[in-house]
């Protein structure tokens, strides 16, 4: 764990055991005693681990996770320590705290949380609290970390290039060390964090010694797909091997995680259907009166496994719109789009009968969106990795969704399955619930729509 790390996890140790001491003095009664030794170290042990399991306290995420996202994050954990503290009391009589003292203390935790960790992360903007990163070879794709970290530098300093041929490191033209310099006297003399391994070609040239005593310095080693995967939220498919997918972190895709998000999909289906079914009989008159035709519009797309299923949505456009053109993408001001139509896209309406897909197990709330057959048999031949969309259902909305506008040409399906392969990469339930606020927040302001 780094010093940076240690740093964060020290601050909101105090921040427990501040809130605990808060909560106590609030909730109870002045005669109440006070909690001993090990209510407070399992009081702070508990939020810890919330927020470690929250990955919170993850290298590759805490320098990334935006502030917006802090507020879900910390709720989540405050919800899980809640749950494991009470059933520790429920359990150990022995110990115990109040039930008010108990939500008053993790109520403080989380807002004491909250403003530490803005804090800190607004600490990274200062130079010396920024990772460091020194990137490995001098090519196109080593230019290109250069620029993803220009586009980051909250979070990261870019420190140069080392350039095998020449050994020695480089910022952008400029030598900066001899070439009787190694990689790992550079790195301890420019602090280096990150190293980033950015070649095509390893075999010859490759300096696994020099990466490995850079390790063991405590740098972290990443090749470019990932430290790109970290800093965008997104794949860079050109790059990746099957390999890469293979022997990458994530992925996890067992038993547990599938029912934990059915449950999710199931819940959240359900209060949207039930929320949203008064809207349906005046959604449905509004589309008979505006144009003819049926209310609902079934169409077919890929799911798992690459199995059709029937898509339901309210009809948005016109009867019969592609006897003449075929399957196309909607377009801006597409002229097939009706009236009514045209405002239950921009209102996500003609979405809520995909709940019922939902329910049948067909679609998830979270996922990439399913394409058409049609679309998908020629995206395959030209996308690489274009399947492996399908390892998971497709969602009603997803990461891509959030991240990148209406997807209406095979550049913008390139663009959308980084985001997809991102998802699947890391899908939990914090992601999932992370992309639930943030769908809100598109729908309000209706971003995307066409």
């Amino acid at each position: 764990m780094g010093r940076k790390i240690i740093l964060l996890v020290l601050g909101d140790a105090l921040a427990s055991m501040l809130a605990l001491y808060i909560g106590f003095h609030i909730g109870t009664a002045p005669e109440t005693i006070p909690p001993g030794r090990l209510e407070i170290f399992l009081f702070v042990f508990v939020t810890l681990f919330s927020s470690y399991f929250l990955e919170l306290y993850s290298r590759k995420r805490v320098f990334i996770i935006a502030v917006k996202e802090l507020p879900a994050i910390i709720f989540l954990g405050i919800a899980v320590s809640f749950f494991v503290l009470t059933s520790f009391f429920f359990m150990f009589h022995f110990i115990a705290l109040g039930r008010r003292a108990l939500v008053l203390s993790l109520g403080t935790f989380g807002l004491l949380q909250f403003v530490w960790h803005f804090s800190y992360k607004s600490l990274l903007n200062l130079t010396g609290m920024k990772q460091r990163v020194l990137v490995l070879g001098t090519g196109d794709l080593a230019r290109k970390m250069e620029q993803i970290m220009f586009l980051h530098q909250t979070h990261y300093a870019f420190a140069g290039y080392y350039d095998l041929s020449a050994k020695h490191a480089q910022h952008s033209a400029s030598p900066l060390k001899t070439p009787s310099q190694g990689l790992v006297d550079i790195a301890k003399e420019k602090k280096i964090d990150k190293l980033v391994v950015s070649v095509k070609e390893r075999r010859g040239v490759f300096p696994l010694q020099d990466l490995l005593n850079c390790k063991f310095a405590g740098v972290d080693i990443v090749d470019a797909p990932s430290f790109y995967e970290e800093v965008m939220g997104k794949m860079l498919i050109e790059n990746i091997t099957p390999g890469w997918f293979i022997f990458a972190e994530g992925f996890k895709l067992n038993r547990t995680v599938k029912f934990f998000k059915r449950m999710y999909d199931v819940f959240f289906a359900s209060v949207g259907l039930i929320l949203t079914a008064p809207l349906f009989p005046l959604i449905a008159l509004l589309i008979k009166i505006d144009s003819k035709g049926p209310v609902f519009y079934r169409q077919l797309r890929v799911g798992e496994g690459e199995i059709n299923f029937h898509l339901i949505k309210f009809r948005t456009m016109k009867q019969d719109a592609e006897t003449q053109t075929g399957a196309v993408w909607a377009q801006k001001n597409d002229k097939r789009v009706t009236r009514i139509g045209g405002i239950l896209r921009k209102l996500r309406l003609d979405e809520l009968p995909q709940f019922i897909n939902v329910l049948k197990g067909e679609m998830s709330f979270i996922g990439p969106r399913p394409e058409r057959p049609e679309f998908v048999a020629r995206l395959q031949q030209t996308i690489p990795f274009y399947i492996n969309r399908h390892f998971v259902k497709p969602g009603i909305t997803g990461w891509a969704q959030i991240k990148y506008r209406y997807g209406a040409s095979e550049e913008d399906s390139l663009e959308k399955l980084r985001y997809d392969l991102y998802y699947i990469k890391n899908l939990s339930l914090l992601l999932d619930t992370s992309i639930t606020i943030d769908t809100i927040k598109v729908v309000l302001f209706g971003k995307g729509a066409r």
